[in-house]
């Protein structure tokens, strides 16, 4: 990692994250390499919890809050106030949770980057809706237990594939970004950075305690979905050009569902049908990157 990522720290200890918050690690790698000149909107999410509330902040940049749904078109506001003024260098991010991603905020981010607005919109996905109870999004994962899908009524739907979304608008970039790889979530952020136009990052950001595992897992978890497929890394440029970044170990997926307490509930026969869909998804990336099996 390059010590320009390093070196500085823009995100202050005393912040209100739960202990081995994946969101926080996130923004932590993420404000070390977009630097100083960056203003962050920050929809209704966890973070804005996290980050303080005024005249209190924990991130030692600008920051505006917003509400849930506005999140691409306050970052497109921000853009056009900074270019009238000539400000090129200034950064605008959006730093979004899932459910202000997949679902509220979704109509904003679509209608900006369809004008390749000239802005960089990170989704931190905790997999539902963290801060307002656990309630699930459409990021939470086909098998999941949330308060709104409990008991029985588990989730019986896949998770809406949000990358291909953004990559059907045919951005300059997007790309996915794992707390466990932090090299490679610098190397985008860098590169989103250095990109015109719009960019997206989807980030997997670990929850304990929405997915009842212990703090201290956190970071394991986040690499076991990489490993398993769960959770490629890759990028995607232009619409057109799939890159994977990490060829995983292909480890089952039920070494990373039954350490989790979301997933208890779950059957060997639910988790043989869950293995099925992985290897579907990880065998239709392979193909549109041009690789093989």
């Amino acid at each position: 990692m390059q010590l320009e990522a390093m070196d500085r720290e823009l995100m202050c200890s005393g912040h209100v994250g739960c202990p081995g918050c994946g969101a926080t690690i996130a923004m932590r790698f993420a404000l070390k390499t977009l630097g100083e000149k960056t203003i962050m909107v920050l929809p209704a999410c966890c973070w804005s919890v996290i980050a303080g509330p005024f005249p209190q902040s924990s991130l030692k940049i600008p920051v505006i809050h917003t509400a849930f749904e506005t999140g691409g078109a306050t970052a497109s506001g921000v853009r056009a106030a900074l270019d009238m003024r000539g400000d090129e260098e200034t950064t605008v991010v959006v730093w979004a949770g899932d459910g202000g991603t997949f679902d509220i905020g979704f109509q904003a981010l679509s209608g900006a980057v369809e004008r390749n607005e000239n802005f960089i919109y990170i989704c931190y996905d905790n997999e539902a809706y963290m801060n307002t109870g656990i309630q699930r999004s459409s990021s939470t994962p086909y098998g999941a237990w949330t308060t709104t899908t409990s008991g029985s009524d588990w989730k019986k739907l896949r998770k809406k594939n949000i990358v291909e979304a953004l990559v059907a608008h045919r951005i300059p970039y997007a790309a996915t970004a794992n707390i466990a790889y932090p090299e490679d979530l610098v190397r985008k952020v860098r590169k989103a950075r250095e990109t015109k136009g719009s960019r997206f990052l989807h980030i997997y950001a670990s929850c304990p305690t929405g997915w009842r595992i212990p703090a201290e897992m956190s970071v394991r978890i986040a690499r076991m979905a990489v490993q398993t497929n769960i959770f490629p890394l890759y990028e995607v440029e232009n619409g057109i050009d799939y890159t994977i970044n990490v060829k995983p170990r292909e480890y089952l997926v039920r070494e990373y569902f039954k350490l989790q307490g979301r997933f208890r509930h779950l059957s060997e026969e639910d988790l043989d049908q869950i293995q099925g869909m992985v290897n579907e998804d990880w065998e239709r990336l392979l193909r549109k990157a041009g690789e093989r099996a």
